[in-house]
């Protein structure tokens, strides 16, 4: 066959490949009155319902009050199985009583450099008392594995009860539990940090900017006591990245940047 032909051919089903992609991800047009942003997928109405009837509930709370608790309860933690059971005994964030089964703390290597934060629990965390262990943490693993990063992490989330319908934890949620989350920080002391997603990144960060523009990024956290800080890298949700395929180079070079930078500073302590 021609070389011409077959670089026609291989062209079109390119295309049709493309189109098709686009037509799943429900693009019907090619042109539209206004910009729609097809990244975007809205929350089911129960989602929503849920949402609006438990905003009253979160902001029920004193969040001073509850932090101060929380960060009491934290400081009297030495070890990362005493920070899991003073978390399960925590009352303050409003997520503990709205119909999650257990409190998910983390898992990991308790002596790891890295020190990876989600958002909060899915279904699946919720049912194993563990974070990223549904299909998002599977491809996390399988990521963190290929990267030379397997054994070198400890993951949490920024709350540790389900929210429910799986929504966004709220702000005043991911407050009642930062201390817990700081604690985390200063016992592990990592010699840096994996954000994952939006919430955990603006949460931790204290950042107003979209996740596409934090994401491959190096930030610092720096605690106010302790003199605890670390590198930080912003990165996509795992989640997203089982929605968005082509996502998923992005995350790459920042999990391999990640590694390099460890490896390097590895490399300059052993010269020392």
């Amino acid at each position: 066959m021609p070389t011409v032909m077959t670089s026609a051919l291989s062209d079109s089903a390119s295309t049709e490949s493309l189109l098709a992609f686009w037509r799943d991800a429900g693009v019907d047009a090619c042109y539209g009155d206004a910009p729609v942003d097809r990244t975007h997928v809205a929350p089911p109405p129960a989602v929503k319902a849920v949402a609006k009837a438990t905003a009253s509930v979160v902001a029920a709370p004193i969040i001073s009050d509850v932090a101060s608790e929380a960060r009491r309860l934290a400081a009297a933690a030495n070890t990362l199985d005493e920070l899991a059971t003073a978390v399960a005994g925590f009352d303050g964030c409003p997520l503990k009583g709205m119909g999650a089964r257990q409190s998910v703390f983390g898992r990991g290597n308790p002596q790891a450099p890295v020190l990876i934060v989600g958002e909060g629990p899915g279904a699946e965390e919720d049912e194993r008392g563990e974070p990223f262990v549904g299909k998002a943490g599977q491809l996390l693993d399988r990521m963190l594995r290929e990267a030379g990063l397997e054994g070198r992490v400890f993951i949490t989330n920024t709350v540790y009860w389900r929210p429910p319908g799986n929504r966004t934890p709220t702000p005043a949620e991911q407050a009642a539990c930062m201390p817990f989350l700081e604690r985390t920080f200063a016992l592990l002391q990592p010699k840096a940090v994996l954000l994952l997603g939006a919430a955990s990144s603006k949460s931790v960060l204290s950042a107003d900017e979209g996740i596409m523009k934090l994401r491959g990024q190096w930030k610092e956290w720096r605690l106010a006591e302790g003199n605890v800080s670390a590198p930080v890298m912003p990165t996509l949700h795992p989640a997203f990245l089982l929605r968005t395929p082509m996502a998923k180079k992005a995350v790459w070079a920042d999990l391999l940047e990640l590694a390099a930078r460890l490896d390097s500073d590895g490399q300059a302590r052993s010269s020392d």
